[in-house]
């Protein structure tokens, strides 16, 4: 059978005897936990809630719903018409493979890239600044 040959071949990788002694219904377990971290544990801590940003992040916020989230959502990885900006600063990389940091987003915001189009004469210093702030919360 099967999952007696693959009992026995995690007793002989692991020579752990608690796995011999879990008997029946450690497969389930073990399939559960494989399924788990394959598909359901990459989803990112919950961003900021709006209650609690400053006044500057809410800002953002404000300039993100006005000039951002036509193409860009904020609470997904998923795309739009460009991608999804959850957890933007808590991740090494972002979806074009550059370096999640302050220096590249904000030249992505000023300059454009692909689609999106270059908002470098479009907002003030302090609108950019604020914009940062709120991306960074999410």
């Amino acid at each position: 059978m099967k999952t007696s040959r693959t009992r026995q071949k995690v007793q002989r990788i692991s020579g752990c005897p608690i796995l011999r002694d879990l008997g029946k219904g450690w497969d389930q377990l073990l399939l559960a936990v494989c399924l788990l971290t394959s598909f359901g544990c990459n989803h990112l801590a919950p961003s900021k809630p709006a209650s609690a940003l400053t006044p500057q992040e809410a800002g953002g916020q404000q300039i993100f719903v006005s000039r951002c989230s036509g193409c860009h959502y904020a609470d997904t990885e998923k795309g739009m018409q460009g991608p999804g900006l959850e957890g933007l600063f808590r991740k090494p990389y972002l979806p074009s493979g550059a370096a999640a940091n302050d220096a590249r987003v904000t030249a992505v915001i000023l300059h454009g890239r692909g689609m999106m189009p270059a908002l470098g004469n479009t907002l003030s210093d302090q609108e950019l600044q604020d914009l940062m702030a709120y991306l960074h919360t999410l």
